[in-house]
């Protein structure tokens, strides 16, 4: 199923119902200010597994990040920031940019990376903020750039009618927020200092 929202006016009865989804376990894909992501809620192990399939992966190589609706419901799964790190996150976020931080014990370890970090986005995209402040919790996710099953090609796909083509009979719903850019966000690392990992979408002063 397709579930159309705009940014300027989200339909609040289909945001609570894509969060009740959420709530019991359900994958979608959702739009982001960079590339469609996969997201499923933190509390559903078996949901996250589902990612990890949908992106060619094992559970423990995918590499996931966590969606917030701001920066007070991050601090709740980040371990404590230095002044530097967290002037960085408050002038950039929301934005294109994935923070890695070391990761609290809030955060199940399926989850962490391999050095207990995870990475935080608040993207400028109201239709998934607002999603998530319904839902009242992160959502653990992934971009859509699966594995092709013959070559190992990354595929990217910015085309919500396409995401659907491929992945609609696999996931409760695509939620179309418009094509989506096709730069992935800009990684930052603030794990141990700050130092830039990966350039996308977005320029950011270090």
């Amino acid at each position: 199923m397709i579930i159309k929202l705009y940014n300027e006016n989200t339909n609040v009865r289909d945001v609570r119902r894509i969060a009740d989804a959420l709530r019991n376990g359900e994958v979608v894909v959702l739009p982001t200010d960079t590339l469609y992501a996969f997201a499923c809620s933190m509390d559903h192990k078996r949901a996250v597994e589902e990612i990890a399939q949908l992106k060619g992966f094992k559970v423990k190589q995918a590499k996931y990040s966590m969606l917030c609706a701001d920066l007070s419901m991050a601090s709740e799964y980040v371990r404590s920031m230095d002044r530097d790190t967290f002037a960085l996150l408050k002038r950039s976020l929301p934005g294109p940019f994935t923070f890695i931080m070391e990761a609290a014990g809030s955060v199940p370890r399926n989850y962490q990376n391999q050095n207990h970090t995870i990475g935080i986005r608040i993207p400028d995209c109201g239709i998934t903020r607002a999603i998530i402040e319904e839902l009242g919790s992160p959502l653990i996710s992934t971009s859509v750039r699966p594995l092709d099953e013959e070559d190992g090609e990354v595929e990217n796909y910015t085309d919500p009618e396409l995401i659907h083509d491929r992945f609609g009979n696999r996931v409760w719903a695509v939620i179309d927020g418009g094509v989506a850019d096709a730069d992935p966000s800009t990684v930052v690392d603030c794990s141990d200092g700050i130092e830039l990992i990966r350039q996308g979408k977005g320029k950011i002063e270090l």
